[in-house]
This record gives C-alpha cells, structure tokens and sequence, in this order.
C-alpha cells in the first residue's frame, strides 16, 4: 500500500500520542507500586534500566520518601477524617410555581388596596382634624389670631355654637360663639377664652331644647337663641333680649320685656325695617312689634326694647337656610 504524505503524518501523531499515554501510566504504576521497583525508561519496551540511585555518605540518614496519601484521606497530620465534619448534601424540593390568578381575585385584590389606602387617608383627616381642634393653654380674646384660634373655632362649630366660618382671626363672630357657649355652660360670658371655658369646651358642653318639633327656641334665662330640628339644638346663637328697663316712645312710657309663650313667625321683611325703636335688619316677626333681627350691637346681656336681637350675619344665615320661615314655631321661656 502506497503512503501519502498526509497519511504519514497521521501516523506519526498516532505514534506519539500512544508513547505518551504508556509514560503516564508507567509513572501511575511507579507511584502505586513496591518502592524497591524502578521505573521504566520513558523509550517504552526494550529501553536501558535505570542506573541505580547514588547510596549517601556514610553517617547520613537518606530522607523517607513521602508516602503518597490516598485520594479522600484526611490532611498530612495523618488524623482520621471526622464524619461530623463531612458536608451532606441534601436535595432541596423546588417548590410548585403559584396557580395563576383569576380576574375576579385580581379585582378583589385591587378593590382590598384601594379600601386599605382609603382607610389609611381618612386616618391621617382625621388625626389631623384632632390636631387642629386641639387647644394649647393658652388665653383667648378678641384680636388674637393663629393656630389656637382656629382651634377653638374649631371646636366651637363641632359643638354647634355658629361663627360662620374658620379664618383663625378672633373676630366679632367667634366673640359671639364664645358668648353663646359660656352662656350654655353657666360660665360668666365676658368671651375671654381661660382655664374654665378651655374645660368647659373639652368636657362638651351643648345646650338642650325643650322644644320637641322644629323651629326656634329662645332661652332667656340663658340669653341664647336655639335653631331646633326634630328637638334636637343644631345651632346656637348669642342674643339679647328686653332689658326690663323703661324707655319711651311716642310719647309713652314703655318697659322693655320679651314675651313669654309659643308663637309663630307671621311676618318677615328680607331688608332693612325701620320702626320709632330703630332699624331692624330682615326682622322675623313672631307677635305683635316683637321680631328676631340683626342688629350691630349684640352684647351679651340683655339690653334691647324686647326683641331678640342676633348679629346681621347670623340672621343672614337663618334667611339663607330658611331656619324662620312663615309659620315656624317660637318658643319662649325664662
């Protein structure tokens, strides 16, 4: 058979792979076999015998031959290998991937969310709805303004003594909601905002009707004016009534007093109506000349001709609200 030059060449790489491979394990042999047997000559078969190694000087110990450790056996101190200290592997379960979700639980996960969130909001309202009607201890009265006076409008309003609105100024109004609520609590109604009335608006004082339907309830005793749903107060008011004192007009001599008794609205003017006694802004007339009306000046005793006097904003309210239309019953009582 004719050899190609290629074919040579395979062979000859054939060749070196086959004396290298029969090197290696005659040095594997070598290694695991009696020491008193030399290796191989590194030619393969037929190769010269090794010459035989130098013997040492006389007096000179030759070193041991390491004596090579089996695969697995325990570090060169020669101990045992410890069990204990053999690690364990151990096949983790690879758990199940979660069934997929359906649209109905993916809507009610969505609708507990948007519960929890509205929930957590409402709890910050209302955490800052305490905060604002917290009041510090401090003095109150007309002129002062800032965080403790819309505290205490606050709290007015919460407890229905009316000031309009909340602007943190102690105003006229405010002074007449602190009138009206002293008033209601049997404090003296000098509208200076102290350590009683501060107690008295922590405890929630609230005036009762007597009045078991709807309409107005004028207390003159307590010199406030009540707007009365279904007998239950939803607004108190500040007024003052007749002084009991004697005045004159058209020539006679008049004691000024408010009737007692259960009347009704019959007349009303939505504007200013002048009489021999002075103006009277949108008056609701229950009897005869008496009226309930707006005026400038509403101190917080009695002091007027024997009608029920209130501010104009708060008689405003009532025509806004439609609190004293024709018919609506008024009680009056000491």
């Amino acid at each position: 058979m004719t050899r190609t030059p290629r074919t040579a060449a395979l062979a000859v790489l054939a060749l070196a792979a086959t004396t290298a491979l029969a090197g290696c394990s005659q040095v594997e042999q070598w290694t695991e076999a009696d020491e008193t047997a030399p290796p191989a000559a590194a030619g393969g078969v037929g190769a010269a015998p090794a010459a035989p190694a130098a013997a040492p000087p006389v007096g000179v110990t030759a070193p041991a031959r390491p004596t090579p450790t089996p695969s697995g056996s325990s570090s060169a101190t020669g101990a045992e290998p410890d069990a204990a200290s053999t690690p364990l592997v151990t096949a983790v379960p690879v758990p199940p991937p979660p069934p997929r979700k359906t649209a109905k639980e993916k809507r009610a996960e969505r609708q507990a969310a948007a519960r929890a969130a509205a929930a957590e909001k409402e709890a910050a309202r209302e955490a800052a709805a305490k905060k604002a009607r917290t009041l510090g201890d401090v003095t109150l009265r007309y002129g002062d303004s800032g965080r403790d006076v819309r505290a205490l409008q606050y709290r007015l309003t919460d407890l229905g003594f009316w000031l309009s609105h909340r602007d943190s100024s102690f105003g006229q109004l405010t002074q007449q909601a602190v009138y009206a609520f002293q008033k209601s609590a049997g404090l003296t109604p000098d509208g200076v905002v102290g350590p009683k009335t501060r107690r008295a608006l922590e405890r929630g004082v609230t005036p009762k009707a007597r009045l078991e339907g709807t309409g107005v309830e004028i207390d003159l005793s307590r010199q406030v004016l009540m707007l009365v749903r279904g007998g239950t107060v939803w607004r108190t008011l500040n007024t003052s009534t007749g002084s009991g004192e004697q005045y004159e007009s058209n020539g006679h001599t008049s004691t000024a007093y408010t009737p007692t008794g259960t009347f009704s609205v019959f007349r009303d003017v939505d504007g200013q109506d002048d009489s021999d006694l002075g103006e009277l802004w949108r008056p609701k007339y229950f009897h005869r000349g008496w009226a309930v009306h707006g005026s400038p000046s509403i101190p917080p005793y009695p002091a007027s001709h024997g009608c029920a006097r209130l501010s104009d904003a708060a008689i405003d309210m009532i025509w806004d609200r439609g609190a004293m239309s024709i018919g609506t019953t008024v009680l009056v009582h000491d």
